[in-house]
């Protein structure tokens, strides 16, 4: 059989594709004004940069605090599509992969969440240490688990409890650190960005709630 072995795995990267197709499809369906492509473009080729910048610090990377500040700022499908886009984008860098889709879809459902749990307290986002604690749940549970589980499907034939607890294991200090990063790259961007993007939304009528994005 082809593909012995390896079900879990494709049955996972699948899911991971079509999820992201979806989000995708939806925001073109929605037909966003051209002043949104372009700041969520802009907001993308940050967080790219980002990531590229800081090669030489594994982990240390500024991009799941941008994509944070996108989602929350922007919406739950252009969160998502920050997150995927960086993913995707900054891999052509790092190298693209089998890691690839798992990234992408990492990346994107923290901008997405990011945007359903500020969407009703976004006053919150404002005070420091919650958005600080919040983004490094995000980045040591949500992204750090799924590119740990990642590992095993990638790795393992026939995956065992054994084998994600000893993946998840090794993983913490590595997870510790890039929520650390994110916790300080929140501390340093996300008042200035939160401005910069408050008044564009105001000035420029973006991202109302008819457009089903806040």
């Amino acid at each position: 059989m082809l593909f012995k072995g390896r079900e879990y795995y494709l049955a996972a990267i699948l899911i991971i594709v079509i999820s992201i197709f979806l989000f995708m499809w939806s925001f073109e369906k929605r037909k966003p004004k051209t002043r949104e492509v372009v700041v969520l473009a802009v907001m993308t080729g940050i967080a790219t940069l980002g990531r590229v910048m800081f090669f030489m610090l594994p982990q240390f990377k500024p991009c799941v605090a941008i994509i944070i500040i996108t989602g929350i700022m922007l919406g739950k499908q252009s969160g998502f599509l920050c997150g995927a886009l960086t993913a995707f984008v900054s891999d052509f860098f790092f190298g693209q992969g089998p890691w690839t889709p798992w990234q992408m879809f990492a990346f994107g459902i923290i901008g997405f969440i990011s945007a359903i749990v500020f969407q009703k307290r976004k006053y919150l986002a404002y005070n420091k240490v919650v958005l600080c604690v919040y983004g490094f749940i995000m980045t040591f549970v949500v992204y750090g688990l799924i590119l740990d589980t990642a590992t095993v499907f990638m790795y393992t034939d026939r995956p065992k409890i054994s084998s994600f607890m000893s993946t998840y294991a090794m993983g913490i200090p590595f997870n510790i650190v890039h929520g650390i990063a994110t916790v300080v790259f929140l501390l340093l961007l996300a008042k200035p960005l939160f401005n910069k993007l408050s008044r564009m939304k105001e000035k420029y009528g973006m991202y109302n709630k008819k457009d089903n994005l806040n």
